[in-house]
C-alpha cells in the first residue's frame, strides 16, 4: 500500500521560509511524478511544484517561480518543497501526491493524481501579515 507522509507545515509571517518533505513508501512503479498540491479556503486545489522521482525534469507553478524549490532524495525515497518569500495568500493546506503520469502542467493536476496516483494526508502552511 502507497504512504505518503508530509512533515514541516507550520506558521511564518510573510517572507519567511518553509521546508515541507514528502516521504514515500510502497510505490512499486519505476517511474512516477511526485510533487505538492495545495488547497486555500473555498478554492480549488491546484499543483504547486512537481519532480520525476529518478530523473531531473520539475514543474513549478508560474506563481512560485523563482521562489520554490523541489528537490529529492532517492536512497530515503522523499522529496522536498522549500518555500521562500512566502506570501499571505499562500495559505493553504499543502498536499503531497505521487502519480504515473508526467511531469508537466497539463498533467500534473487533481484529476490526474486522482485517476494514477496517490494523496497524503496534507499539511497545514499559514503565512501571516
Amino acid at each position: 500500500q502507497v504512504q505518503l507522509v508530509e512533515s514541516g507545515g507550520g506558521s511564518v509571517q510573510a517572507g519567511g521560509s518553509l521546508r515541507l518533505s514528502c516521504a514515500a513508501s510502497g510505490y512499486k512503479g519505476s517511474s512516477y511524478c511526485m510533487g505538492w498540491f495545495r488547497q486555500a479556503p473555498g478554492k480549488e486545489r491546484e499543483g504547486v511544484a512537481a519532480i520525476y522521482f529518478g530523473g531531473s525534469r520539475t514543474y513549478y507553478a508560474d506563481s512560485v517561480k523563482g521562489r520554490f524549490t523541489i528537490s529529492q532524495d532517492n536512497d530515503k525515497n522523499t522529496v522536498y518543497l522549500q518555500m521562500n518569500s512566502l506570501k499571505p495568500e499562500e495559505t493553504a493546506i499543502y498536499y503531497c501526491a505521487a502519480a504515473a503520469t508526467y511531469c508537466s502542467g497539463a498533467y500534473w493536476t487533481p484529476v490526474w493524481v486522482a485517476r494514477l496516483g496517490y494523496w497524503g494526508q496534507g499539511t497545514k502552511v499559514t503565512v501571516s501579515s
